[in-house]
């Protein structure tokens, strides 16, 4: 059998694990041949191509990003992708495809799936928010990259009387925000489920403050909204890909606590450095187990599927309804987390 592999969307942590499950169980397990395709659905569309074998693959276990490049480009941004994408798999022989992405890409996988591809998908994205699956690799890391800030940055709140406002990734879902302030230890975390108002934040702190000298954590996801008609926010227009701009939350929010409390209040933005750097343990292994499972499932010309981790064990489920709607932040989890705030 003759698999592609490509990683599609944005880089983290455990695409190289993945890369290098899939090759290590297709080589020598069943004597497969492995392409790998540059920087995405682009690399399927335009032909650019890696080989990738077992001694290519060495060393990647630990590494961030994807030796493979990335991109958001997708067969359906072109009138004529899909039969691109077509002759590229006839030409290189390939019978099936392994599609590592996150909503964007799986979504493109399973339209592809529909027109009679052969494709396999394998859930990747630290924002955690792909249905079907209980954790994509990634979250883990982000989750303890954006911890580690937290506990740094209440050092130097407490040192200044200060309150800190740190933003993480989180488009439409604040699994990152939600973990990282529970564990460390967030005066308040602000997620695109749950709309804030502005002044009940600002009512909270000052209580909090006002019971002595305390330091204030003000954890917010990119994509977190206030209760609409309480906060103006400025319109960052849609990127090439038809997403909404993010970022910059975090500074609105901290000049509206600063100027409503007379607290002095500042801003870290965590960013990329979230996506960035060499996985956790528990993400290598899950990157490991998803990208052996896939080939197993194009093997078994299970195509139609993503692999997906449930009750502890990676299953297959239907891409259709992995992609259906964003799996969200569990409103119980988000429960234990407002027991502490303020």
């Amino acid at each position: 059998m003759k698999l592609g592999v490509l990683t599609g969307g944005g880089d983290c942590p455990g695409l190289n694990a993945v890369i290098r499950g899939v090759v290590r169980v297709a080589e020598r397990q069943y004597g497969d041949e492995v392409v790998g395709f540059l920087d995405g659905w682009a690399g399927v569309l335009e032909d650019r191509t890696m080989t990738l074998d077992v001694e290519a693959c060495r060393g990647l276990l630990p590494r961030g990003g994807s030796v493979l490049g990335m991109s958001r480009a997708q067969p359906f941004m072109y009138d004529d992708g899909p039969d691109r994408v077509r002759a590229t798999l006839e030409r290189h022989g390939i019978d099936g495809l392994i599609s590592i992405g996150g909503e964007g890409t799986l979504s493109a996988t399973s339209a592809m799936f529909e027109q009679g591809f052969s494709v396999i998908g394998v859930p990747k994205t630290i924002d955690n928010d792909v249905g079907s699956t209980e954790m994509t690799f990634g979250f883990e890391t982000a989750v303890e990259i954006a911890t580690e800030a937290i506990d740094r940055l209440h050092t130097t709140a407490e040192s200044h009387d200060r309150v800190m406002v740190v933003e993480v990734m989180g488009r439409h879902a604040g699994h990152i925000a939600t973990w990282a302030g529970i564990a460390g230890g967030a005066t308040m975390t602000l997620v695109p489920e749950v709309p804030f108002d502005m002044a009940d934040v600002c009512e909270s702190l000052v209580r909090r403050h006002g019971r002595g000298r305390y330091a204030s954590i003000v954890v917010v996801a990119e994509g977190a909204v206030p209760v609409e008609g309480t906060l103006d926010l400025v319109d960052r227009g849609i990127d090439v890909y038809g997403h909404k701009r993010l970022g910059g939350i975090a500074a609105v929010v901290a000049d509206e606590i600063e100027s409503r409390t007379g607290f002095e209040t500042r801003v870290t933005i965590l960013g990329y450095v979230q996506r960035g750097g060499t996985p956790t343990a528990f993400d290598r292994v899950l990157s490991t187990w998803f990208g052996v499972e896939a080939v197993h499932a194009a093997h078994d010309g299970d195509f139609g599927k993503m692999v997906a981790l449930q009750n502890g064990e990676v299953v297959r489920v239907p891409l259709a309804e992995a992609t259906a709607q964003l799996k969200l932040v569990n409103p119980a989890l988000y429960d234990i987390a407002k027991v502490f705030f303020g």
